[in-house]
């Protein structure tokens, strides 16, 4: 069964607004004849009269009355529909999931991505939760997250990648009654017959011990850094952690003291697939990226 095409709506709705076929048919470019067969096509799909029309003068019938709302609602909605495609196709419109580790948010990089990306993208929804590192590659793999600011290095699956957005240092963090608190700056050779709790980001503190040239003896490993401090505030233990905390987090009983010799780097990155396709999810990498060293 043939239905109306958005051709007569469209003819419909110009000859119900100018109530004059000539002028209608100037208005939508065609001739008058082939106006008045797209209304009679109109008229005899939907099996009801649409105007009332005599030499002199056209007028909306009941039933074209009725039939003006609902079009004019329609093509709203079209409009509508098209003004979101098009935002969507630009990368402004949509739901983007962003994984992190907590030290990102501790940066101020996160805030700064997350933040500036939300108020020049008011039309893409920026979900954030918090992630574990060792699970953010296959979360990123399997769609559950578009994007991950992580602590590198970090092993990634086939088609995930990771850029540095911020660059840091590691730290030493030391329960302040530790003998070596009471120095500003630690050797790394100091710290051989201490216990390192382990952040989920290790590779400080394992560089830490290379320099100090012995085999690290290796306590628990909580989780978060909040976890990390709160072990190294019960006593005997030490951590190596980034150097941000020390500026946003003092935990009663602990310490943080620089490290002897060229600062080990510590960087936040991130990760995301490498061949995207989602508009909105590109918008928010580019600026994202763009965020380096802004925070």
């Amino acid at each position: 069964m043939r239905q109306l095409e958005l051709r007569h709506i469209h003819a419909f709705v110009c000859v119900a607004k100018q109530l004059h076929f000539s002028r209608a048919a100037d208005e939508l470019g065609i001739t008058a004849p082939s106006l008045t067969k797209l209304i009679q096509q109109a008229e005899r799909l939907l099996g009801v009269r649409l105007f009332h029309r005599t030499k002199r003068s056209v007028a909306l019938s009941a039933a074209g009355s009725a039939y003006l709302a609902e079009a004019l609602v329609a093509l709203d909605h079209l409009a509508r529909g098209e003004e979101r495609a098009v935002l969507a196709e630009r990368g402004e419109l949509g739901r983007i999931e962003v994984g992190y580790v907590a030290s990102a948010a501790y940066a101020g990089v996160l805030q700064w991505a997350v933040g500036g990306f939300r108020g020049t993208h008011p039309g893409v929804d920026v979900s954030m939760r918090e992630v574990p590192m060792d699970g953010v590659s296959a979360m990123l793999r399997d769609g559950l997250l578009d994007a991950a600011y992580v602590r590198p290095p970090m092993p990634l699956a086939d088609g995930i990648q990771a850029k540095t957005v911020h660059r840091d240092r590691f730290v030493l963090a030391l329960p302040a009654d530790c003998p070596l608190a009471a120095a500003a700056t630690i050797r790394p050779a100091q710290l051989r017959d201490y216990c390192f709790v382990l952040p989920e980001q290790e590779a400080g503190t394992f560089e830490v011990a290379r320099r100090g040239r012995f085999p690290p003896r290796l306590g628990p490993r909580p989780g978060t850094l909040a976890a990390v401090l709160a072990c190294v505030s019960l006593g005997g233990n030490v951590a190596v952690v980034p150097h941000t905390l020390a500026d946003c987090i003092a935990l009663p009983g602990v310490v943080y003291r620089n490290i002897a010799g060229q600062p080990i780097a510590s960087e936040i990155a991130i990760a995301f697939r490498k061949y995207e396709r989602a508009p909105a999810v590109n918008a928010f990498l580019h600026f994202a990226r763009d965020a380096k060293g802004r925070a």
